[in-house]
């Protein structure tokens, strides 16, 4: 039964750009094989149109459903790209000062939070204490109780003196769209991206968490427990939405992208800003190692000189890589965490990109 289960998850269901397979849901096939991964869909834009969507394997193992064009995927945390696009959007309409402390926009804050600025929260450098205790559970699964845990806790860094990668900062930033907005995030996000974009079934879905009932979505799996194939549960608190709790498909991603880059979403400036490196208080850019070793506003980047990306990833199963200077994205998403594919979208890139030369 098992070993049915996993070869009907690699299945191909694809809708096709040419009218035979090629060699992208060839590639696809063994990238998914060579995973184990269960059911993925994938978009490709070329020269700000999509040329290519294909859709893969099983949305559900346990009932054999396939997956196909209008599966919803949750995103994770590419929802912090939506996000930070948001903000921008807020500063571009004359409503939010990066430079202000949050402490004008937001009430009841801890006395050491009140000169932290938006932007400092914007990119990491706020110093913020971490949703999670020592042992790597989360301090509270309701938001209200997080919310007042992580305002008890100190200060992990003076603000503008390092970065840190810090959920908490994206509740802040949730906090601010709506306070300033008078909209619930997912309304603004509805209101100001989706419906810009096109993405009627993103709209559809809404947002949430794993334990939410979303229609027509794929179901998340794992091979974290001894290795066999499990289903996944992933609590998410609602004022965590912001940091991943968007649910969309992959060509849908596609279309946002299309609709940022042609600046539907943000005008070319807020775009430079949002996609500019981080820099640390003494002006120098923050760097990692590794291949995504720069970061800028809710999205990862890469520094090498050719083909540069700008990449947004999530929840170990997903993968947005943007090729700025070669007019090419790719999206991938996944129902399997730990599938990992930013390991791998370079390979379906690589497609396209040499067709450019």
């Amino acid at each position: 039964m098992k070993k049915t289960a996993f070869l009907l998850a690699l299945l191909v269901v694809s809708s096709f750009t040419y009218s035979q397979v090629d060699k992208v849901d060839n590639a696809i096939k063994d990238l998914m094989q060579k995973n184990k991964i269960v059911g993925l869909q994938l978009a490709v834009i070329k020269d700000n149109a999509i040329v290519k969507t294909g859709h893969y394997g099983l949305a559900s193992v346990e009932d054999s459903i396939a997956v196909d064009s209008q599966t919803i995927f949750s995103i994770n945390s590419i929802t912090k790209s939506f996000t930070a696009v948001a903000i921008l959007q807020l500063v571009e309409n004359g409503k939010l000062n990066l430079d202000e402390p949050i402490s004008k926009y937001l009430d009841k804050l801890p006395k050491s939070w009140q000169n932290i600025t938006v932007k400092q929260i914007l990119t990491h450098k706020s110093g913020l204490p971490e949703i999670w205790d020592s042992q790597g559970n989360m301090l509270s699964e309701n938001s209200e109780t997080l919310f007042q845990k992580i305002k008890e806790l100190p200060l992990v860094f003076k603000p503008g003196k390092e970065f840190r990668d810090c959920q908490a900062n994206y509740l802040l930033l949730g906090m601010l769209i709506e306070k300033i907005s008078g909209q619930s995030f997912e309304k603004f996000i509805t209101e100001n991206q989706y419906k810009k974009a096109g993405m009627k079934n993103s709209i559809k879905a809404g947002v949430g968490d794993f334990y939410s009932i979303i229609k027509h979505s794929a179901k998340p799996y794992s091979y974290f427990r001894n290795n066999v194939l499990t289903n996944v549960y992933q609590p998410i608190p609602s004022n965590l939405y912001p940091a991943g709790g968007i649910y969309s498909t992959a060509t849908e991603i596609a279309q946002w992208v299309i609709a940022l880059q042609s600046n539907q979403l943000l005008n070319a400036e807020n775009l430079n800003t949002l996609w500019s490196p981080i820099r640390l208080d003494n002006g120098e850019i923050y760097e990692e190692n590794g291949f995504l070793n720069q970061s800028s506003i809710g999205f990862y980047s890469s520094s090498r000189a050719k083909n540069p990306v700008i990449a947004s990833l999530g929840g170990n199963r997903n993968a947005l890589y943007i090729y700025p200077k070669d007019s090419i994205s790719v999206v991938i998403l996944t129902n399997l965490v730990g599938s990992r594919p930013e390991n791998f979208i370079e390979e379906i890139a690589n497609l396209y990109l040499a067709e450019k030369k």
